[in-house]
């Protein structure tokens, strides 16, 4: 198995990223692996060739969150003074919501089984959920008498109404795949082995499509999420007429009229 935490892959125009440590269900505590996430992401933000993301997990897990046996030798210990602690959290975990967030490139997660913490809170920060039958999501940090440090208070009402939100948030409980896809968490709940087949489908759906057109629609549902409308609105006039100016623009069009399949180049 590779030492890398996450695993980069290509194919064509879509890029799978996948969490690689299967024997901690794929649990993100470390600064190492913080920076490896980081770095990915970097890496697909300035590629403008990159259409489409697929992340997910190795073995039977999504992410497992923080490390509980990690956070047992804290608690015991007291060893991280409060603000040192609240810096860690800023400068390191909390990178990867926000990075995630900023990204233009469109993001499929294929939660592959389950996703619970941060873990949870990771899918939420992606674009498009497709969830395996095995699936299962959790909002848990009140279970360990914590708060969610990783953006689930600001991701997960906006994904599922107030009460959903407040329900998974104070309870801590464990939804599965059917209940996730009911409450609008996921769009797709797939058998295991289909999981990938479906996410790749998606990602090259997605990827189809002229790729200046893609990251400023991202950018616009992204900012819609608080913006006035008529801030909306004047974003929105301003990508349209950078994309009327797009020769994949001309292109569409040409490719309408003559009755034949569009070649996008990103231009």
């Amino acid at each position: 198995m590779s030492d890398d935490f996450l695993l980069y892959a290509r194919d064509g125009d879509v890029v799978t990223l996948t969490l690689n440590d299967p024997e901690r269900r794929n649990a993100l505590t470390e600064r190492s692996q913080f920076a490896e996430v980081l770095a990915a992401l970097e890496r697909i933000e300035t590629d403008a060739s990159v259409r489409c993301v697929v992340l997910t997990g190795a073995g039977k897990a999504f992410c497992a969150g923080g490390n509980v046996k990690d956070m047992h030798e804290r608690a015991q210990s007291f060893a991280v003074p409060p603000f040192e602690l609240r810096q860690w959290y800023r400068h390191g975990i909390q990178t990867i919501p926000l990075a995630l967030w900023r990204l233009e490139v469109p993001v499929i997660a294929a939660v592959n089984g389950p996703a619970i913490g941060a873990g949870f809170d990771l899918t939420m920060c992606c674009d498009i959920r497709i969830a395996a039958e095995s699936a299962r999501f959790a909002e848990s940090y009140a279970r360990l008498g914590i708060i969610p440090g990783f953006g689930g208070t600001w991701l997960l009402p906006r994904l599922v109404g107030m009460s959903k939100a407040a329900e998974m948030s104070f309870t801590g409980d464990t939804v599965d795949a059917q209940d996730a896809l009911a409450c609008g968490l996921v769009s797709q709940v797939v058998a295991s082995d289909e999981l990938l087949p479906a996410a790749q489908a998606m990602a090259e759906r997605i990827a189809a499509n002229p790729p200046h057109a893609l990251r400023m629609i991202k950018k616009l549902l992204r900012e819609g999420v608080h913006n006035k409308l008529d801030t909306q609105l004047e974003m929105s006039a301003a990508f349209q007429a950078l994309a009327h100016h797009t020769l994949d623009h001309r292109e569409a069009l040409a490719a309408i009229v003559e009755k034949r399949d569009p070649a996008f180049k990103g231009a």
